[in-house]
């Protein structure tokens, strides 16, 4: 038994008034013993009949009615009519034309609650779009959507072409629309995703065409533009390029592309002030552009020598793009000819759309201006180019967590000291923000004054561990800071909390070296250890943070073994005798990160070993006597006669004998001269007192000061170091 609402008729015989439903009827299930009563083909339909074939319940009868009970038909009954030959067959309700089908697929089947149908939720034959056609119903307004002859619209009397969307007539199709379309654009995260949304969620559902301009430059948050308002062509849309699921509709095959939807010759338009164009802009409404005023401003944005012809009558919309506090474009929406024209709803559609553009454009913009000021907060703060000491080669990388996030605490240094060392850094500050970057760019900062010291690793690390407390309680990192001497071929570490190294062999073998592991900095009172390891000739060592080798997917120490393991597998493809190229070898641990490994920051930081030979150094000692000046001179000649660098003599004399004659005379242990041959000649002669010698222009009644200026015009570069036992000044020639 079904019931049937009929809260629009006057109550029945015996329905009960109290229901909150209104009167029921209650129609009996027709016996299947009647036969049933065929309907003369001359005859039109009676309005009963034609009533029960829109399924509407048949008025009059019995609502009291036991089931089971065959109810004859009455011929003088006032609303007896034949029974169907379908008994209690529910008739489907279409859902009107035009209305685009809902992603979930609700637009294939009725509801029952807002049409002339007799039955609630009944479904029907659906075509390719989604929609169930079955003309002659009534629809969500009111009104009957018929096809006359020829397949033209009655109440416009158009055309509609094959493979077009149905125009939207309805309040409830505009309402879907904007929906989806400002879905779409909401989607965007930078500035060409959200016009790029805005041009295929328009075109060709609301639009056969689209143009937008945009302010040239774009103002970003509160910045006053200070130049004149200048609109750029942004972007151009005809063809949808795909289908668009929300909207749900499938779109014909592109067409050809007519002439006067596509050339558009001006994109560059300057807005004078108090112009047409300026006058439209500052309304901030949407407008037709069949009037004398829009249509001078329509002219002015495409530019007096454009070929685009504009549709005639309310066929194209000019819609200023108004961001939070200032216009920043316009929108123009066109119509083919054949299209039926924009109605003054449309007006309204037109207006959401430029709204939710232009506020997501004023997002965009804001969010790039923020993201590019990371990016450069974060690139300062890593060294731009790695330095080249004698003795080692070095390759880095750095790869931050997300691409719209570049903002992390990893950091690695290399950083030149006395005796043609170097010290490597890496550290990872807790956390990805700014607060982050920034400790990270203040704890590199102590770092590298630190080294400037030349003080052991463990007193760096004790060093940054208190600048960290400084900073806050809550500020922690972890660190490992490494001394490299080439000459001795030794490396000195000390961790903080850091993973620990790992060591590639020439031979191939990658080991995983033995460091204390320590505490992070900022815990505050802890100790920190160093070791002297051997840095053998051809070696590669491998500092990195822990993103690198920990993620969701794996534990540190998984991830340390499998890097030994990369480590080892790229050495095999070089050979035994030939360490693989750095570049590339860096390259090839990265490659090991899958598809989630990529939850943090990752700094990486390769040195290669390559040592100095001893048959490539001379040491000496010299008492600091009025003799050592001379003495040095000679050692120097003897040298360089040995290596074959006669040429350099004269030169390495003169000036070995005004650093040491400077060294001589304020110190009071012996002083140490020592000489590089490695791609330059480099000569260091430290003594025990800390003032560094400072350039300066010795006047004419001068007898001294002119030793550093000799210096600085003979040698290719020069400094002086400052360690804790006193000072290093070291000059280096070309060879050649």
């Amino acid at each position: 038994m079904t019931e049937q609402p009929t809260s629009f008729e006057r109550p029945q015989p015996g329905a009960d008034p109290a229901d909150a439903r209104g009167a029921l009827l209650r129609t009996p299930e027709p016996s299947p013993a009647l036969p049933p009563q065929p309907r003369p083909a001359c005859a039109p339909p009676c309005p009963a009949a034609a009533q029960g074939a829109q399924g509407e319940p048949p008025r009059g009868a019995g609502t009291n009615t036991p089931r089971g009970t065959e109810a004859a038909p009455s011929a003088g009954y006032e609303h007896a009519q034949p029974v169907s030959a379908e008994p209690d067959v529910p008739r489907p309700r279409p859902v009107p034309e035009g209305i685009p089908a809902q992603p979930d697929g609700a637009g294939a089947r009725t509801t029952g609650t807002t049409g002339n149908t007799g039955t609630s939720g009944a479904t029907g034959p659906s075509d390719a779009t989604g929609r169930t056609d079955v003309p002659g119903t009534q629809g969500t307004s009111g009104r009957r959507e018929r096809r006359g002859p020829g397949g033209r619209e009655r109440r416009t009397g158009q055309g509609l072409p094959p493979g077009r969307p149905l125009p939207m007539r309805r309040d409830g199709d505009r309402l879907r629309f904007v929906g989806a379309a400002t879905r779409r654009i909401a989607r965007g995260m930078d500035l060409d995703e959200i016009v790029m949304g805005l041009c295929r969620a328009t075109v060709p559902t609301f639009s056969d065409a689209i143009l937008v301009y945009l302010r040239e430059p774009l103002p970003v948050g509160d910045e006053r533009p200070v130049g004149p308002l200048v609109l750029r062509l942004r972007r151009t849309d005809r063809i949808p390029a795909e289908r668009d699921p929300e909207v749900g509709f499938l779109p014909a095959p592109a067409p050809e592309q007519p002439a006067e939807l596509s050339v558009v010759t001006n994109e560059l338009c300057e807005v004078r002030p108090g112009s047409a164009l300026g006058e439209v802009l500052r309304g901030v409404r949407p407008v037709f552009t069949d009037t004398d005023p829009a249509g001078a401003a329509l002219s002015e944005l495409l530019g007096e020598g454009s070929e685009l012809a504009v549709p005639s009558g309310q066929r194209t919309i000019l819609a200023p793009l108004r961001g939070r506090r200032r216009v920043i474009g316009a929108a123009l929406f066109l119509r083919r000819p054949e299209r039926p024209e924009f109605e003054p709803d449309d007006l309204l559609v037109a207006a959401q759309l430029a709204t939710h553009s232009a506020l997501g454009i004023d997002k965009a913009v804001l969010y790039g201006r923020e993201a590019y000021i990371a990016d450069e907060l974060q690139r300062t703060m890593l060294p731009e180019t790695l330095p080249r000491p004698t003795g080692v080669r070095l390759a880095s990388r750095y790869l931050p967590a997300a691409e719209t996030a570049r903002v992390g605490g990893d950091w690695y240094d290399a950083i030149p000291l006395p005796g043609s060392r170097v010290a490597l850094v890496v550290g990872d500050v807790m956390g990805h923000s700014m607060t982050s970057a920034a400790i990270m760019g203040q704890l590199r900062t102590t770092a590298q004054t630190l080294a400037g010291l030349d003080l052991p690793p463990q007193e760096v690390l004790h060093h940054l561990d208190e600048q960290a407390q400084r900073l806050g309680t809550d500020r922690m990192a972890t660190c490992l800071y490494a001394v490299y001497d080439p000459v001795s071929h030794r490396i000195t570490i000390a961790n903080a909390g850091h993973p620990p190294p790992v060591l590639l062999h020439l031979g191939g073998r990658a080991e995983v070296l033995r460091v204390p592991p320590g505490a992070p900095i900022g815990v505050g009172g802890v100790d920190f250890e160093a070791v002297e390891l051997d840095a053998p000739a051809g070696g590669t060592l491998l500092l990195y943070t822990d993103g690198l080798v920990e993620s969701r997917l794996r534990d540190v120490w998984t991830g340390i073994e499998q890097l030994r393991e990369k480590l080892q597998a790229t050495a095999e493809l070089t050979g035994p005798d030939h360490p693989p190229p750095l570049e590339a070898l860096c390259d090839e641990v990265l490659d090991m990160l899958g598809p989630g490994d990529r939850d943090d920051d990752i700094a990486l930081l390769a040195a290669r070993f390559d040592g100095i030979a001893p048959s490539d150094v001379a040491y000496w000692f010299l008492e600091p006597e009025d003799a050592a000046p001379g003495r040095a001179r000679r050692l120097a000649r003897r040298a360089l006669d040995r290596w074959g660098l006669e040429e350099l003599t004269d030169s390495v004399e003169l000036l070995v004998s005004e650093v040491v004659t400077n060294a001589v005379r304020y110190a009071s242990r012996p002083v140490t001269l020592r000489l590089l041959r490695t791609d330059v000649l480099r000569c260091e002669v430290g003594d025990d007192v800390p003032q560094l010698p400072r350039l300066r222009q010795a006047r004419a009644t001068d007898e001294g000061g002119r030793g550093l200026y000799l210096v600085n015009k003979l040698a290719r570069r020069w400094g002086a170091t400052r360690l804790s036992t006193g000072k290093v000044v070291w000059f280096e020639l070309n060879r050649t």
